[in-house]
């Protein structure tokens, strides 16, 4: 077995199979907490308006901390977008959803994709070095923050290796190099694994959390 095998077969399996499951892992166990008592008549029965009102107000920060996270949000938004640009708008990505789903849409055009790469690797840079600069930022970082970080480059850099396309996104495939495509496919395994389990679970769990807690804020009343 060769490692593009390899990487095509059972670590795709393995990486999607633990993906899968650490997702519901994740949620099964915040499900599972028990509920607090209520101690306190709530103020409306109704809580999904609380839940969206929260899930759509925390898309931006406070009036009161705007000005001084502005540049950090406005950065986060830009690597995300790319982020998404460079997997759901690349040829070869899209032919790998579909082989795995049956499912395809079309492509972006090449120049929407490398303006997608670039927003990637200056936002996630610039961040890095927000993080090692900041003193507040690097005593509260851990080690789920740097991997996370590593994990996430690393199915980009590694996918340089295989860009070789004009800015036609008819452009059928990549060439294929199989020491390259093997490489590039065991970083984006290793990211599908890390994913439920470390801090790029907020992936999946960002909306739970947001709509768990305005749905609490709603229903808060008189103490009994």
């Amino acid at each position: 077995m060769t490692l593009l095998e390899f990487a095509r077969g059972p670590a795709l399996t393995f990486a999607l199979v633990v993906f899968a499951l650490g997702i519901f892992w994740r949620l099964a166990g915040i499900y599972r907490f028990p509920a607090r008592k209520e101690l306190s008549a709530p103020r409306r029965d109704v809580r999904s308006g609380g839940a969206l009102r929260a899930i759509a107000s925390r898309m931006w920060q406070p009036r009161t901390f705007r000005e001084r996270t502005l540049v950090g949000t406005l950065n986060a938004y830009a690597y995300h977008l790319g982020l998404a640009i460079v997997f759901f708008g690349f040829v070869p990505h899209i032919a790998f959803v579909e082989r795995l789903t049956g499912l395809s849409w079309p492509a972006l055009p090449g120049w929407v994709f490398i303006a997608g790469v670039a927003m990637v690797f200056v936002g996630m840079l610039y961040a890095l070095l927000a993080r090692l600069t900041s003193p507040v930022l690097r005593l509260l970082s851990n080690f789920d923050d740097y991997a996370s970080w590593v994990v996430t480059i690393l199915p980009m850099v590694t996918g340089m290796a295989l860009v070789h396309l004009s800015l036609d996104a008819r452009y059928p495939a990549v060439p294929e190099v199989p020491l390259a495509v093997a490489v590039h496919l065991l970083s984006l395994e290793l990211l599908l694994v890390w994913l439920p389990f470390g801090k790029l679970s907020h992936a999946f769990l960002v909306f739970f959390s947001r709509a768990t807690t305005g749905a609490a804020f709603a229903r808060k009343g008189e103490v009994l």
